[in-house]
Order: structure tokens, then sequence, then C-alpha cells
């Protein structure tokens, strides 16, 4: 939000109180606490008057400090709160003359003391950030809100990144963001999965510890300043140190929840009955049967809204007309190989028989006089579920369990965005806190019933909305694009900028979702689906099966499925990361190559894992143009190389796109390539690129648990180049495996063999 006019004035209705410098500090125990008076203070008459900001510096965790900005401290608590994990680090005060001093780790809080306000975080002996005059305030609107205001300095040449799945530019800078879930599309300032969090690319991120309305001017108020704002009484945020981007979104991460691991499964290609289609199990059957007539391996059947019957969602009951025998359907697709999701989301229509139920028991949001909310948009009369109420949350998760029992998989959990602000919650939440964090709420529960249901590792979502934390509960995917090629370019910002909000895995509706794609369009856009997280074919209006395009799209869609099946190997050691550190699988260049000025804006190109370079076509001629970092890269399926730094132009037929292994790589390639969930260290190929001399790579290829069991130790490998010679080291595998440096030699190891050497000379 904001406040100025320019930079010498107010708007027109706004008063502002900024520290003018602070006064007194009183340290305590790993905490640090500030009084700064608004006006100067000339004499004890100055004392006699108001406001004070209050400042309170405490670590949750090493390389962290929080900052809590106060003005009136007396309210009631207003719920709810982001649930936050720390270490337990305890932080060290120093005070002196000119300033007081909190450190957590590498990273300390230093406010001058006196009467100029200056608050700086520094690591690594410099200035990382700074609350500067007039940055830091209490701004009071004409209508009377109050609102507490950080400004924090952007140093010349910093990016900001994050703030959630955003559309637009990758880099926030000049831009205005609400922290507000919407239901508005990918191509608006609107956004499906706000995250109060910014990373940059200076050393630190900051997260603003506040589930509601905040408003973020990156480097657009002031230009040289990232400003937030919330309403209220209080501001409380926290920075976090890197020194690099990964480091910063390890602990953030650490302090919001890491994501969750998926099941293997969920991994391999999603088809969808799509939302408005005319489908019953006669339409199900002949799609799957398709596929697996045209060898496109499929791995999860998806039905989507229409398999209630319609006006009744959610009553979480099949429609009788168009699916007599739901339990028999699910056994015989089951019986195929193949995992079911349904849709779902937490409204409850009016005609629904839950509508009923849960009015009568108060399960159902309400307004202040106690009656039901209601409206009309989206299902007649619909209600939402309380899941503040724990006998709402339960009575919703019984609801699924049946479906569960019955045969489903999974759920696709959809809306959560549209929630009212002017209703009562069970637990007395505040509405406006709530309407971010209402999804948090939703996925959790249904999260937790699939937990308890499938056990440990094998739940999995497919999630449309989300806030910060809600990251442990993956899968989730882009909302509802255009079948256009600018929207296929705004979902990958949008992935992109969620993963360097926290979150792991991502998807996105292959062809676009409004609209029917042309057969180019979805042609190009299978290959940036399958080299994806996760990966579905799903529409609004239009069936996606492959043949209804043309029949170069099957083989497309056959070779690229194969390829990232056999990938698994490499993208489920990607997914580890994801959980173990909360890297995602899909990042943007700028997290793996920080130090190169070129990867801070490049938002058209990825990296899936730490070491496969991606770059979709957005073209319908097949021209796209890519940026290679330093060294040595390989093209992966033809083994041509291209030296960076620089540009690079290509033309690609619709079976292939650039993809490239970063030099050095070690990349495990699976045997098997028509499903995602099989023995990945059987037969597994060890594909080695350009390894220099010295060099040493040790990869973890996780087992699967059909394998060996979901616990086990994975397989490690180590590679080491010397000189002429290659040494491949396997620890804890006693299957065959086999090794093939691109472009060189290869050779394969018996089962229990547990080294193999090959000769580079000439290499």
């Amino acid at each position: 939000m904001k406040f100025t006019d320019g930079y010498w004035l107010l708007r027109e209705g706004v008063t502002a109180a900024y520290p003018s410098g602070v006064l007194d500090v009183v340290p305590g125990k790993g905490t640090l606490t500030a009084y700064a008076p608004t006006q100067p203070i000339r004499n004890r008459g100055d004392l006699l008057k108001g406001p004070v900001v209050t400042i309170e510096c405490t670590t949750p965790m090493r390389d962290v400090i929080g900052v809590r900005v106060t003005h009136f401290a007396g309210g009631p608590p207003a719920g709810p709160h982001f649930d936050l994990t720390g270490d337990g680090h305890e932080g060290v005060v120093t005070t002196g003359a000119d300033e007081a001093v909190l450190t957590s780790g590498a990273l300390s809080v230093s406010l001058a003391l006196g009467d100029t306000w200056r608050m700086e975080f520094r690591a690594g002996g410099r200035t990382l950030t700074s609350s500067d005059a007039r940055g830091m305030g209490f701004m009071t609107t004409a209508e009377g809100g109050h609102h507490v205001r950080e400004q924090l300095r952007l140093g010349v040449g910093t990016s900001v990144y994050g703030l959630g799945e955003r559309f637009g530019s990758l880099v926030k800078n000049g831009q205005t963001v609400d922290i507000w879930n919407a239901d508005g599309g990918t191509s608006s300032e609107q956004a499906y999965k706000n995250v109060p969090f910014y990373l940059t690319d200076a050393g630190y991120g900051v997260f603003v510890d506040d589930p509601g309305k905040v408003s973020f001017e990156v480097a657009s108020e002031h230009v040289s300043r990232v400003g937030f704002s919330v309403e209220g009484q209080q501001l409380q945020y926290y920075v976090i140190h890197g020194p690099t981007p990964k480091d910063i979104l390890r602990r953030y991460t650490a302090l919001t929840g890491r994501p969750a691991l998926p099941p293997a499964w969920s991994f391999g290609l999603w088809l969808s009955t799509s939302f408005t289609t005319s489908y019953d199990e006669e339409t199900v059957t002949g799609f799957v049967a398709g596929m697996a007539e045209r060898e496109l391996p499929l791995s999860v059947f998806h039905f989507d809204c229409f398999w209630m019957r319609e006006f009744n969602w959610c009553d979480f009951a099949w429609d009788p007309r168009v699916f007599p025998d739901p339990a028999g359907m699910l056994r015989r697709l089951a019986d195929r190989g193949l995992k079911v999701s349904v849709w779902i989301n937490p409204y409850i229509a009016q005609r629904s028989p839950l509508f009923a139920e849960g009015k009568a028991a108060g399960y159902l949001l309400k307004r202040p006089d106690g009656g039901v909310w209601q409206w009309d948009l989206w299902q007649p009369g619909m209600a939402l579920v309380d899941f503040t109420n724990p006998e709402a949350g339960a009575w919703y998760a019984a609801k699924l369990e049946a479906l569960l029992a019955m045969g489903v998989d999974c759920f696709k959990t959809d809306f959560g965005e549209r929630v009212p602000t002017d209703v009562v919650y069970f637990d007395g939440s505040d509405p406006e806190r709530m309407h971010n964090y209402y999804t948090h709420l939703y996925n959790r529960t249904v999260f937790e019933v699939l937990r308890k249901h499938r056990g440990e590792g094998d739940a999995v979502l497919f999630a449309r909305s989300a806030t910060a934390g809600g990251q442990q509960f993956p899968v989730h995917w882009g909302g509802d694009c255009e079948s256009t090629w600018e929207s296929m370019a705004e979902s990958l910002r949008g992935g992109l900028s969620l993963g360097l909000s926290g979150f792991g895995y991502w998807s996105h509706d292959i062809g676009g979702f409004e609209g029917l794609p042309d057969a180019g369009l979805f042609k190009r856009w299978i290959a940036f689906g399958m080299l994806s997280s996760h990966s579905r074919l799903h529409g609004s209006s239009s069936y996606r099966v492959p043949w209804l395009f043309d029949e170069e799209a099957v083989d497309v869609l056959r070779a690229f499925t194969r390829l990232k099946l056999a990938l698994m190997p490499y993208l489920y050691q990607a997914a580890h990361q994801a959980h173990a550190e909360g890297l995602p699988l899909m990042r943007a260049m700028v997290l793996e190559f920080p130090d190169d000025p070129a990867c801070a804006h490049l938002e058209r190109q990825y990296m899936l894992g730490g070491d496969l370079l991606v770059a979709p076509v957005f073209t319908p001629e097949g021209e796209v143009a890519y940026y290679v970092p330093e060294g040595t890269w390989t093209h992966f399926t033809t083994g041509e190389q291209v030296t960076g730094p620089r540009w690079v132009r290509e033309r690609h037929g619709y079976l292939s796109l650039p993809l490239l292994a970063r030099p050095g790589a070690v990349i495990p390639v699976g045997a098997v390539a028509d499903r995602p969930d099989y023995a990945w260290t059987h037969e597994v190929t060890l594909r080695v690129f350009r390894p220099e001399d010295g060099s040493r790579t040790t990869v973890r290829i996780p087992r699967h648990g059909a394998e060996e069991g979901a616990a086990a130790e994975p397989v490690e490998v180590t590679v080491v180049r010397e000189g002429a010679v290659l040494r491949v080291d396997s620890t804890g595998g006693s299957s065959p495996w086999g090794v093939e440096v691109v472009g060189g030699p290869s050779a394969r190891a018996a089962a229990g063999t547990g080294s193999l050497t090959l000769d580079l000379s000439g290499f």
C-alpha cells in the first residue's frame, strides 16, 4: 500500500509517525528490545507524548532474526498464526555507547543509539539491508485505518523474487504485490498462492509473519526500498541470512515447514476427464484403453467435478446416472495399474444433503447474525466448511475416508481462495487474517486424511490455493491458464516464483485450461509438462487425449513420458532434496547460479533438479533462445556440446527441446520407461557428462518402496576422475548397474560388483 505522494509528501489524508531515534534498549536473554520515540527528545516535556515505537528483536533460529514493531500492545490476540518452528538458537546481545547489537550465527542486527534512526542487518562484514529514516512507521489513513509499515533498503543491482505463485515478471522489482488469495487465473496481478516471503540475490530473504493481507511495494513506492505494511497495531517480520539463495530457502522452509515427499507414482502422467466435458465410465474406459493401445504410459486417472451430480458439490457421492457401480469401476481401474484422483472443494451447495447436515451441526461458516454465510457464485446457495471447528474438520474428513475405502487414492483440492471476511469463525479467528489461512486448514485436513489412510510417504494432493507453510502438503498446480503461448510462459513464471517461495513441487494443465490449443501448442506444452515436477493432461470444455489433436501428438507424449520415467532415479533424488532441504524440483536459474548476473532475470528456462537445464519452446516455428552458464554443457539426448557463458539460438522439432546436462553432471537413468514406481537401482545407468580431471561427484539413488522398503538407505555412487582414469564406486547396491561417459567409454557391472574403472585416454 502506498502512503506517500512522491518523496517529500504524504498522500491526502495520511498521517505518519516515524521513529526518530532509539532512546532506550533493554537487553534480554537472546533478545533486544528498543524504544524509539517518534519525535526528537529535547526536554522532559517531549517524553509526555507519543507515539513510541517498540521494537523487539529475537532469534528463532540460527542466521534468522525476528523483528516485532508495535504501537498499541493492548489489543486482543488475533488468530490465526503461522505455525513456525525454531531451532532453539539463542542470540548474543552486545551494547556499546553508539549501538546495541543482537547476533544470530553469522547474522546480526544493529540499532543505532541516539537521535538518528537506523537499524542495520549485517553478515560477512557488510550491511545486507537496513531500516532508515522514514522507513519504519505508523501510518493512519483518512478513513481511520492504522497501518504499521517497514521499508528495507535495496542495494544497487539487487533483485527480489518470490511472494508466492505470481505470473508476472519473475523479478519483482517495480511491482506492487498484495498478499491476498484470489481466483484470478494466471494472467492477472492476482494469485492463488500468496506467500509473504521474498528472497533476494544479495544474501538475505524477508518473511512477514502475518497470515492476513500484507501489502508489498517492491522498489515501487520508494525505488531503493522494499516496503511492506499491515493494517493493525503490530508488524512481525524475519530477516533470513543465506548467504546463497539456496541457504535462504533452506532456513525459510526450516522455519515454516518442509514439503512432504510425494509418492513415486505421482510423478507419472495424470489424465483427466477435463471439467465440463461429458463423460461416464465408458468414456473413462475408452480413454484408458486408448492410452494403452498407443503405448502411452499412464499412472493416474482424475475425475473432475461431474463425478458428483450437478448442484450437489460437494456431497462426495458418485452420480448414479453415469457411474452406477463406482466401487467396481475403481477396482477395474486399479486392476489396470492406475491410481485414481477425484475433484473436491471446501464448498457445500445448498442442494447437497451435506448442507442441511452441516447447518444443523454448526459446521458451516456463519454470518455475524448467526445464519449460514451463503452466495450463488460457483454453486447455488453454497456455504463453506468452518475448518476452525475441529468437529467440522472431522466431519469433512470422514466423507473423504469413505471414498478412500472405496478405492480412491488422492484428491484434487480445488478452490479455497474466495473466502469471505464478513463472517464469524468457530474459534474466534480474525476473518481478515483467516482469508489466506483458510486454504492451509483445508489442505492440511485433506492431506492428514490421506496420510492416515495411505501411510506416510503415500499421501499427495493436487492443490490450487496456498499460503506460507502450504508447501508441507504437496502437490500444487498453477490454476486456470489459457490455451495460448503467452499463457504457457506465464505459467512457467508462476511455477518458478512459487519455487522461490519455498514450494518443492509444482504442475500445470498441459495444453492450457481455458480454450482449445492447436496441435502445435499442445505438443510444445507436452514437452514442458513432462519435464515439470508433476504432469497432468487437463482442460475445461475439451478433452486432452493426444489423438484428438494429431498422431504426432501421440508420438510426442510417448517420447517425453518415457523420458521422464527413465529419469525417475534422478528426479526422485531431487524430490528427496526438496523434502529434506526445501529446494524446489524446478529451479529458477538464479537459484543455481546466483553469481552469474545473466541469470538474474531468466524466466523462460529453468533447472530441473541441480543438473538438467530445460528451455521450453514458446514459438510455433520451434525457435528458442536460451542462456548457457559457464562451462561445457551437453544436450542430454543428442550428446551435442555447447560452451558457455553465452546465448544460444536453436530450432527444434516437436520431439525435442533444449535439455542440457551440466558440466560434470552424473545423471542416473533407469531401465524402465512404462511406470514411475520401479526399482530405480536395478539396471541403472550412470550417464557422466564432461568430468574434469580431479572432479569428484557423489550421487545418491533412492530405492523405491516396492524394491526394498521406503525407508531403505539409497545407493551411493561416487565418480572420480584422475587423469585418464574414471573410477566409479558403489556402496549399498546389489543390482547390476552401468556407467556411460557421454561421448566416451561405457561399462557394466555384474550384480554385487562395487566398482568400475574406465579408461578415458583420448577423451
